[in-house]
């Protein structure tokens, strides 16, 4: 008999469903990117779009009320996967924010933008939970944190094609098309999902055991007990820092280089430089933190943030002012989702969604911050340099807080993983 005869057929099907779990979330991540950049890069144009009449101010409160709906979805969404799954999560998320996205392509005034960019948000803010806590799930031990900065690095495809389709197709189409293009990948994205996402193992065996306590089995209520207060108040800290820098970043440097003297089609070629090199950083970030553990590596990432961020504040020549953006990129949007990676591994499966959804929505308060820093800098006429020395700090007070959380080789958080493993193990023999 040969040795493929005595294969399991289930063994091999998992297997199979398991090798899906990686390129759904990705792509699920990049629709994402794709959404939450769209603002950014069709602001220049909203700003001078005579049938609004819209100022910084007014455009920063749209972008504002898009992201305290992304802030509730992620919240809501987080205590929702660790409930019902995250496969079926996943498959609300997606479809609610493409259909919402197209929706507001055919927005008849900024009010009605408004409320269909919140509602939006609800869907968007729940994508990252889901996405984060099965990629973890499914990761080989000792490469959860490549596998968290793998899987960001869709949001940043996203954002790069967002930045070189606004570049060519709003002078052709106008700002509108551009969500009419990003709701029309769900038409692929949601019968793949619905066919080849499997459900989280980790969350099938809570489900099985169903011996826990009511309170053992609330996911909100693990965040705040057993030793995880302080790093649960530390990570959302960090998590605020962090969405500051990138939602501010994102929303506002097109107009920040404008206002230093850059034309229009170098400010959005500048946030196209942003955003790869932050599909950079995430690359080389997930592999450092393999190396020398995710804490390490989340400090160093905000500190070398801050560096580069003040470097921006000086107005370079030629390809300088490329090399500087893209150093920033690089650092910037990584030290966020190491965050998220540190998140992921080290709280228990039972409330690793509630984790992530919490650390991501109460740091969408840094979200909202950050655009709101931004219009106001511009609206005074100092956004260059100011909100690069601004910036900068944020991201210094982000490496101070993430240094708070307890080391990963404390006794209080082996004994934790030990548990969880041992738990797993026993439900493999069982």
């Amino acid at each position: 008999m040969s040795a493929d005869s005595t294969v399991n057929p289930t063994t091999v099907r998992d297997r199979h469903a398991a090798g899906w779990v990686a390129p759904l979330c990705w792509s699920a991540v990049a629709l994402e990117g794709y959404d939450l950049v769209v603002l950014g890069v069709v602001l220049p144009s909203l700003l001078r779009y005579p049938d609004w009449g819209l100022n910084p101010a007014t455009a920063s409160l749209i972008s504002v009320v898009g992201l305290l709906g992304v802030m509730v979805g992620a919240l809501a969404i987080g205590p929702v996967t660790d409930i019902v799954g995250r496969r079926r999560t996943m498959l609300l998320t997606v479809i609610a924010f493409s259909v919402l996205t197209l929706l507001c392509a055919f927005a008849p005034n900024p009010w009605i933008f408004g409320l269909l960019r919140f509602l939006a948000g609800l869907g968007l803010g729940g994508v990252l939970p889901v996405a984060i806590a099965l990629v973890n799930e499914y990761a080989h031990q000792g490469r959860a944190g490549s596998a968290t900065t793998t899987l960001m690095t869709g949001y940043h495809v996203g954002a790069v094609v967002t930045s070189l389709l606004g570049i060519v197709v709003i002078p052709a189409l106008g700002w509108r098309a551009m969500f009419v293009i990003g709701a029309l990948p769900a038409l692929v994205l949601v019968p793949l999902i619905l066919r080849y996402l499997p459900e989280s193992e980790s969350f099938l065996r809570e489900r099985a055991s169903g011996a826990r306590s009511d309170r053992e089995r609330n996911p909100v209520t693990i965040l705040f007990r057993g030793g995880y207060l302080r790093a649960t108040i530390a990570f959302w800290v960090t998590s605020f820092m962090g969405l500051l820098l990138v939602y501010g970043l994102n929303t506002w440097l097109p107009e920040i280089m404008r206002s230093a003297g850059y034309d229009l089609g170098a400010a959005l070629a500048l946030l196209l430089v942003l955003n790869v090199g932050a599909i950079v950083g995430l690359l080389v970030a997930g592999q450092v933190a393999n190396r020398i553990g995710t804490r390490i590596s989340t400090i160093a990432w905000f500190t070398l943030a801050a560096l580069f961020l003040v470097l921006l504040s000086i107005r370079l020549p030629g390809i300088g002012v490329y090399v500087s953006v893209l150093l920033a990129g690089v650092f910037v949007f990584s030290a966020q989702v190491l965050v998220y990676a540190y998140v992921s591994q080290f709280y228990p499966a039972a409330a690793r969604g509630t984790a992530i959804g919490a650390a991501s929505g109460i740091g969408r308060l840094g979200a909202i911050t950050g655009p709101l820093i931004g219009g106001a800098l511009l609206t005074a006429g100092i956004a260059y340099p100011w909100g690069f020395y601004i910036f900068a700090a944020v991201a210094a007070v982000g490496a101070v807080s993430v240094a708070i959380v307890a080391r990963t080789g404390d006794p209080a958080v082996v004994e934790r993983a030990a548990v969880e493993r041992a738990a797993v193990e026993r439900d493999d023999a069982g």
